[in-house]
């Protein structure tokens, strides 16, 4: 048996040795491990309202009261779930900026990512549009609305960011960039919604890629110094 540790419970009785304390927090770290991912897969899928809390605890292997010791309510639980998928998707977002050397570059791969990310997941965009429709919006829990909001003001700093550097350095002409942060942010997602729509695709009669793709250099060539594709 290992050492036993000297701090005691409430009651005087010792709580274990070292080895079992780490092994109770491992385990607890593992069963919020499987709480978070069991949610992901349920909320994406469904949606907050549709979402049964009894399939994600069903799918994590615990029972509903373990569900609720991690996590107070379904929107503390997926509140936990956006923030931990919004902080991998802002990382990879400012990384996204990272790997070009230009401004106009830059904009390209954020954008390129955005569409990217969308397209391989596809479900996690449903909150961000639920938000603005307000026959929904008021069965949202204001926690999930503010984590969303939240989520979208840093998506947009760092596309702010990546403007102003811009406008600094010479390559974008002056401009009120967080409007343009907000401009692009709004042609993206449009495009984004509507291939997300069959009727809309079937009017557009066309992939998606491309017209995103266009979409964005309209809007880089008002911004440019020299426009996108010129010689120098």
């Amino acid at each position: 048996m290992g050492e036993r540790d000297l701090d005691q419970g409430s009651d005087g009785v010792e709580e274990g040795t070292r080895e079992e304390r780490r092994s109770r927090a491992e385990k607890k770290i593992q069963s919020r491990r499987r709480i978070l991912d069991a949610a992901r897969d349920v909320f994406f899928r469904e949606g907050f309202m549709a979402a049964n809390l009894d399939e994600v605890a069903e799918r994590a292997g615990v029972a509903k009261g373990t569900l609720y010791r991690y996590f107070e309510s379904k929107a503390d639980l997926y509140v936990a779930v956006l923030s931990e998928n919004g902080r991998e998707f802002t990382a990879r977002l400012e990384q996204a900026a990272l790997t070009a050397t230009t401004a106009v570059e830059r904009v390209r791969r954020i954008s390129s990512f955005y569409l990217e990310h969308w397209t391989q997941h596809r479900d996690y965009f449903q909150i961000f549009w639920a938000i603005e429709n307000q026959a929904v919006i008021g069965d949202l829990p204001i926690p999930v609305i503010d984590e969303v909001r939240r989520l979208w003001e840093q998506s947009l700093r760092i596309l702010n960011d990546v403007l102003e550097r811009g406008v600094r350095d010479g390559e974008l002409v002056e401009c009120d960039t967080w409007e343009m942060a907000n401009i692009l942010w709004i042609v993206a997602n449009s495009l984004i919604q509507s291939d997300a729509t069959e009727v809309r695709r079937e009017l557009l009669g066309r992939s998606i890629a491309p017209v995103y793709s266009n979409a964005i250099e309209v809007v880089l060539r008002g911004l440019a110094v020299t426009h996108p594709g010129d010689s120098a």
